[in-house]
């Protein structure tokens, strides 16, 4: 890993990542080039950094400061990214929320954040306009598509100068994928975008000017506001935007009309689009790769995906704390059934829980450390403490390093079973039901059975397959019969669909509690 001191491309103290993103293209000569790309319009850099002043302005007017935190509940747009970038022109702090949000959850959100403006489109207007009224720091609620703010935009400068905001200062707030609890914010800086960006997205990947992405995840996610806005972005690449929700057939359409070169995925998402019959024989054949991360990706899925559509699927992981991913695969380096190897720039180990190196083969806790570390997590000083030792993150995932240095994901740490007086991963027994073909999605949690701890296998099937205990004893034996007995799950239980986190995983902890 790079120090400061060898870092040849060791980024100034003064740093607003609006100008190295988006404004910065103006400056290149880059200004022409197209930015976003939608159904109905492209827009050009010179466009989005016009409208991105406008929002500044207004904010400004709204009476936003420096610092301040400023919510953006928004569908996919031209106006998510300027609202974005209009926030960080202003020194303020983007803070990303789903715009699906009921009153309730927004609430929390308002408050903790203590936000001083939301920008929300108009389908969130009534939840938001429910949870304002306990919301006393909210001062200002700018409604995109009004007549109000429209009018405001329209008469508001389309120049703005950019806050001088330090390297360090606060410029994104990430919220945790948690299944326990509330929510917590990871508090991200200017530098760590830059530094990700550079690392992951330019050296590892390998985006340039020519690329187009498409993103399976919307905005809000910090996955794809990295994938599919940053990345492009900082290089004069550009994005496919949509509102719609990201069914297989929906991504298959845009595709085929957009021609992207970059897909940015999820497990979830993959495994429909393998088993939808309206992705068959769809054309994916403008894609280079495409990236998978959230969640693990099964080395069966992985197969039926390149046997499929003949892209390659790149597995990696990534954490808010260390903004974005940090161990992956890459388009010149693919080994299926890891998360690959570590970005260089990063340091990963694998560690005992005494915090000392464990030998490649083993299973331990994840620790990297990087240019990337959050400052820590907004008002949660203990979880912090636990979380960050000096410059090292301890992520709580288990992983496990291979005889060739690529990571091998074991589930989280909480997640771990110990049955028979033996370790085990979840992931293990997962990745084994799911090359059984009635298997369509797949989580094994443990419960404790008469005093003991046992692995319980939660089931939804592909279509047309009858659930019951006929299927749930193949599937015992299809377990007993691949790996050692004591893994095979004691019980099955077949659902429709899980039950999700905010971030759109499965929640483990509620399916602990079925």
């Amino acid at each position: 890993m790079n120090t400061d001191e060898d870092d040849a491309r060791q980024l100034p103290e003064q740093l607003n990542i609006a100008d190295w993103f988006l404004s910065d293209r103006l400056r290149e000569g880059r200004g022409d080039r197209i930015a976003i790309r939608t159904d109905a319009e492209n827009f050009t850099y010179t466009q989005v950094d016009a409208r991105a002043n406008q929002y500044g302005n207004c904010l400004r007017a709204a009476g936003v400061k420096a610092e301040q935190r400023v919510i953006i509940a928004l569908d996919d747009s031209l106006d998510w990214v300027a609202a974005f970038f209009g926030t960080l022109k202003l020194g303020a702090v983007v803070v990303m929320v789903n715009p699906q949000l009921k009153a309730e959850s927004i609430e929390y959100f308002l408050n903790y954040t203590r936000a001083a403006a939301a920008v929300v489109g108009g389908a969130a207007e009534v939840e938001f306009g429910k949870a304002a009224a306990a919301a006393p720091h909210l001062e200002r609620m700018l409604v995109v598509g009004s007549e109000d703010l429209e009018t405001e935009l329209g008469a508001s400068p389309a120049d703005f100068e950019t806050f001088p905001s330090h390297r360090d200062d606060a410029a994104i707030w990430l919220f945790s994928g948690g299944t326990t609890g509330k929510p917590k914010a990871v508090v991200q800086s200017h530098n760590s975008f830059v530094n990700t960006t550079r690392l992951y997205a330019q050296d590892a990947l390998g985006y340039s000017e020519d690329d187009i992405t498409i993103s399976v995840p919307k905005l809000f996610f910090g996955y794809a506001t990295g994938s599919n806005l940053l990345f492009p972005f900082s290089v004069g690449a550009s994005t496919v935007l949509f509102a719609d929700r990201c069914t297989p057939e929906t991504l298959c359409e845009q595709i085929e009309r957009h021609r992207p070169t970059i897909l940015i995925n999820v497990p979830t998402l993959i495994n429909k689009m393998l088993t939808d019959e309206a992705t068959a024989g769809r054309d994916l054949s403008s894609l280079r790769f495409a990236t998978s991360a959230g969640e693990a990706l099964p080395v069966a899925l992985y197969d039926r995906w390149k046997e499929t559509y003949g892209v390659e699927l790149l597995d990696g992981l990534g954490t808010a704390e260390q903004w974005h991913v940090f161990v992956s695969n890459t388009p010149t380096r693919v080994k299926p059934g890891t998360l690959g190897w570590e970005v260089p720039g990063f340091d990963v180990r694998v560690r005992d829980d005494d915090g000392a190196d464990l030998p490649d083969g083993e299973v331990g806790n994840l620790w990297v450390r990087g240019n990337s570390r959050a400052l820590g997590y907004w008002q949660r000083m203990e979880r912090t403490m636990q979380a960050f030792r000096g410059e090292w993150y301890v992520s709580g995932d288990m992983v496990m390093r291979d005889e060739d240095g690529a990571f091998v994901y074991c589930g989280r740490g909480d997640d771990m079973l110990k049955v028979s007086g033996k370790w085990f991963a979840p992931s293990e027994v997962e990745n084994c039901l799911m090359r059984h073909a009635a298997v369509r999605e797949i989580a094994v949690v443990g419960v404790e059975i008469e005093g003991l701890m046992k692995p319980k296998a939660f089931v939804v099937t592909v279509d047309g397959v009858e659930a019951g205990e006929q299927l749930a004893d193949d599937l015992r034996q299809h377990v007993a019969e691949t790996l050692e007995f004591y893994k095979a799950p004691r019980t099955i239980e077949f659902l429709d669909d899980f039950p999700r986190t905010h971030l759109g995983k499965i929640n483990r902890a509620a399916l602990k509690k079925l």
